[in-house]
C-alpha cells in the first residue's frame, strides 16, 4: 500500500508543469475569497508544489518564496466554465478553410454514449489563451447533438498534452458527465412523447444489459435500444456514478425528466443544462436535490420551449434552494471563441438578484461540486489544484482584468492572438 501510495505521489509530481515543481509562491495583501470560506481581508495564500499550501491571515512566507503582491486586489479560485466546446471546433466546421468541428457523434438513432468528446480536443487552439487571461482554469468539453450525446471532461488550461490536462475524478476515470438533449429531433422522434418513450427505453435497456452481460455476450437476450459500446458505456450513469445532464428547458419537459427518476423508478444522479423556464418548476428541482446549470445574459425566447425566460432565472432557482452553476450559454460563440465571457454571466446574475457570493461560487465551487472533483479545484484550500486569479477589481465588472492567473501553481504567460494582432496593427508615431 505503501508503495501505491508513493507512485500516486510521484506521479502527481511529475504531472506539474515543470514552473510549478519545487516552486514556493506567497500571494499577499489581497482581499482572498477562498469561497469554501469566509473572505479573508489583507490574507495570503501559499503555494508550494503546484499546491495550496496555506491560507490565512498569519501564514509564514518561507525563505526564498516567491512575493506576489496582491494588495488593493481580488484573490479568487481560477473559474470553471462548464459548458463548452472549447478546443473542439474551430474556424466554424471542414467547410471552411482549415476549419474542423469534432464536436458530435453520429450515433445510432440519437445515441452515441461511447463518444469521448475529449479524445478530439485540441490542446493548441487559438481560443484558448484568451479563456485563460479572462481568468478560466478549468473547462468542462461537451459533446453536442443527439439525445444521448456521449461523455464530457473537465480539462485544466495549462499544457500541451491532453492527459495533462485532464481533470480526473477520485474513481480516475476521465469522465465527468453524460450528456442528453431533450429535443424531439435529437433522436429522430416525431414528438416529446416519442422521444421521452426513446429515452426510458435505452435507460432501461442499460440497466437490463448490466445485469446480463453474460447472457448477452452469449446471444442468450432480447436485442437492446443501443448498441453494446453504448450500453457499456451508460452503465456508470445507471450505478449513480457519473451525472446525466440534460439539456432542456419548457417547464413541463423539465417535470418529465425529473420523473424518470421518481416515477419510472431510474436510478439516475441528473443535472439539468439551459432549463429557461426552471424558475416556473424551482420547487419541483429542489425538492428532487438536482443542480441546474443555467445562464443569465439572455431572456429573448428563440424557440416556443423558451418562452418563460427571464435573466432572474438564476437567482430565483438559488433562493429555492437549488444548486446553480453558471454557464455561458448565450450568443457570440460564448462556447469556444468567448469562453472567457463566464464572469460576465455571474456579473448578470448579481444585477438580476443573486448574491454576490453566490454568484462566485457557481463559476467555481458549484461546478466542482457537481462533477465530483471540489477535492481538486474549485476552492482555495490547503490541498487543492493552486488555480488562482488575481484581479485589479470586482471580477464581475467589465472593465476589470486578470492581472495574474496560476493554474497548478505556474504563473501563466503568453501572448493571445488578439494581443498579437493589436501589436501587428498598433499606429506608430510617424508613420500614416
Amino acid at each position: 500500500m505503501r508503495a501505491c501510495l508513493q507512485t500516486a505521489a510521484i506521479a502527481a509530481l511529475l504531472a506539474l508543469p515543470a514552473a510549478a515543481q519545487g516552486q514556493v509562491i506567497a500571494i499577499t495583501g489581497g482581499t482572498v475569497h477562498p469561497v469554501s470560506g469566509a473572505r479573508i481581508e489583507r490574507g495570503t495564500v501559499l503555494v508550494r508544489d503546484g499546491k495550496i499550501a496555506e491560507v490565512g491571515t498569519n501564514v509564514a512566507i518561507p525563505a526564498g518564496a516567491r512575493v506576489i503582491d496582491a494588495t488593493g486586489k481580488l484573490v479568487t479560485p481560477g473559474l470553471i466554465n462548464a459548458n463548452t466546446q472549447l478546443g473542439l471546433s474551430e474556424g466554424g466546421g471542414p467547410q471552411f478553410s482549415g476549419g474542423y468541428n469534432d464536436t458530435r457523434a453520429k450515433g445510432t438513432r440519437g445515441v452515441a454514449a461511447a463518444f469521448r468528446a475529449w479524445e478530439g480536443f485540441n490542446p493548441a487552439s487559438a481560443f484558448i489563451t484568451p479563456a485563460r487571461q479572462g481568468g478560466v482554469t478549468t473547462v468542462m468539453i461537451a459533446p453536442e447533438g443527439g439525445m444521448i450525446g456521449g461523455q464530457a471532461a473537465l480539462l485544466s488550461l495549462a499544457g500541451d498534452r491532453l492527459d495533462d490536462m485532464l481533470v480526473r475524478r477520485a474513481s480516475g476515470g476521465p469522465a465527468v458527465a453524460m450528456s442528453a438533449s431533450f429535443s424531439a429531433g435529437a433522436a429522430d422522434a416525431a414528438s416529446r412523447g416519442e422521444l421521452l418513450g426513446r429515452l426510458r427505453e435505452v435507460l432501461q435497456d442499460a440497466k437490463a444489459y448490466g445485469v446480463n452481460r453474460a447472457a448477452f455476450e452469449r446471444n442468450a437476450t432480447r436485442s437492446f435500444a443501443a448498441p453494446r459500446a453504448d450500453l457499456e458505456a451508460l452503465q456508470p450513469v445507471i450505478d449513480t456514478t457519473l451525472p446525466l445532464v440534460v439539456e432542456v428547458d419548457r417547464a413541463a419537459d423539465i417535470r418529465a425528466v425529473l420523473d424518470l427518476k421518481r416515477r419510472d423508478k431510474l436510478p439516475l444522479k441528473l443535472i439539468l443544462l439551459g432549463a429557461a423556464e426552471g424558475w416556473q418548476v424551482a420547487a419541483d428541482i429542489a425538492a428532487a436535490k438536482v443542480p441546474v446549470m443555467v445562464g443569465a445574459m439572455n431572456n429573448i425566447p428563440g424557440s416556443f420551449d423558451v418562452l418563460g425566460a427571464r435573466q432572474e432565472n438564476a437567482s430565483l432557482l438559488r433562493a429555492a434552494g437549488v444548486p446553480v452553476v453558471l454557464i455561458s450559454n448565450g450568443s457570440d460563440d460564448a462556447q469556444n471563441f468567448n469562453v472567457q465571457n463566464i464572469r460576465h454571466e455571474a456579473g448578470n446574475a448579481v444585477a438580476y438578484g443573486m448574491s454576490w457570493d453566490d454568484a462566485l461560487r457557481a463559476i467555481t465551487l458549484a461546478p466542482a461540486e457537481a462533477f465530483g472533483v471540489a477535492d481538486r479545484i474549485g476552492s482555495l484550500r490547503p490541498g487543492r489544484d493552486a488555480n488562482i486569479v488575481i484581479w485589479d477589481g470586482d471580477p464581475f465588472e467589465f472593465a476589470t482584468r486578470a492581472e495574474t492567473v496560476l493554474i497548478r501553481g505556474a504563473v501563466q504567460t503568453g501572448a493571445s492572438r488578439q494581443d498579437e494582432l493589436t501589436r501587428r496593427y498598433a499606429p506608430v508615431k510617424g508613420r500614416p
